[in-house]
């Protein structure tokens, strides 16, 4: 099968390439996708987990990538819950081969099962995204109906769908991006939208809950922007910053089987727009990689041409 693999951490993105490797294994509760389209974090060719296993193996040449949506077309032993030939989406595990492959493996338990009426390109937007949104706002920032979340990055994969949660659910959003998000922010449901590179982020005022994604010094100087009683949470790093009366969380998202499902049904109903930006297929992996791109939504790499049949392994 097809597959994009990095071989040299040195390397960096220089040292990614599309490779034939050997159809994966299916270990026991995994199943075996065909992967129609999948996703991919820029930064995470820096993950100590992308090159080593859990017990510290070296584990290259690996694949990289770890939002999925496909149609599972082998059941490992002792597999429950899915069959061959459903339509799934999700997340594939940190310290394994990832998505970016014709075919992977993954835990069963890491996917939902995906609606006849949403593709593949849409769904491969979810998982990473969408779940962090959720834990984010609502299990780590508490949010609740009438407070004001500010919401850093309210264009990108993850952003975009917290600006639209955070509303759904009652909640004031101020929106940050650049001069090109702001329509998008506001056609989303932000109520405010300050331009990072043109306003003073500290005129934003005293909000509930900060939501970054961006880190760095837009992270640091966020905390006083935290109201008695709020959180600062971030997907970047630890803060250094803290807010004087509330509470700083960073997390790493988790597989969620059941929100997952929730967020396909609002995706499906439409109430929740994934924001799809670049569509590249396979082979032009390396280039989406590329840093410093700023692509409105996420992008997401096209594998299988379409949406019924297997490939030859």
């Amino acid at each position: 099968m097809q597959a994009i693999t990095v071989q040299d951490r040195e390397a960096g993105i220089a040292g990614l390439a599309l490779s034939e490797l050997p159809y994966p294994h299916a270990a026991e509760n995994d199943v075996i996708v065909r992967v129609h389209a999948a996703g991919f974090t820029r930064g995470e060719l820096g993950w100590p987990a992308t090159w080593t296993d859990r017990t510290g193996r070296d584990r290259t040449p690996s694949v990289p990538g770890h939002e999925l949506s496909g149609v599972v077309v082998e059941l490992g032993y002792g597999t429950t819950g899915l069959t061959v030939g459903q339509r799934v989406f999700g997340l594939t595990d940190w310290a394994r081969d990832g998505s970016l492959a014709e075919y992977t493996a993954v835990e069963a338990r890491n996917l939902a099962p995906l609606p006849a009426d949403v593709s593949h390109t849409q769904a491969a937007a979810l998982p990473i995204s969408g779940l962090t949104a959720w834990q984010g706002l609502f299990d780590h920032g508490r949010l609740t109906a009438g407070q004001t979340v500010l919401v850093h990055g309210a264009a990108g994969g993850v952003g975009s769908i917290a600006v639209q949660l955070a509303r759904e659910t009652g909640a004031r959003v101020v929106a940050t991006g650049r001069a090109a998000d702001r329509e998008t922010a506001l056609e989303l449901g932000a109520a405010a939208f300050v331009d990072l590179d043109a306003d003073r982020l500290e005129d934003t005022g005293q909000v509930d809950v900060v939501f970054d994604v961006i880190g760095g010094d837009v992270l640091e100087r966020s905390a006083a922007l935290v109201r008695g009683g709020g959180t600062l949470v971030t997907i970047t790093a630890p803060p250094t910053a803290r807010p004087e009366d509330g509470r700083a969380v960073f997390f790493v998202v988790e597989p969620d089987r059941a929100r997952l499902a929730d967020l396909a049904r609002r995706l499906r109903d439409g109430r929740l727009k994934a924001l799809v930006g670049e569509v590249r297929p396979l082979a032009e992996t390396p280039a989406a990689f590329a840093p410093g791109r700023h692509s409105r939504g996420k992008t997401i790499i096209r594998v299988a041409q379409a949406e019924t049949g297997q490939a030859a392994r």
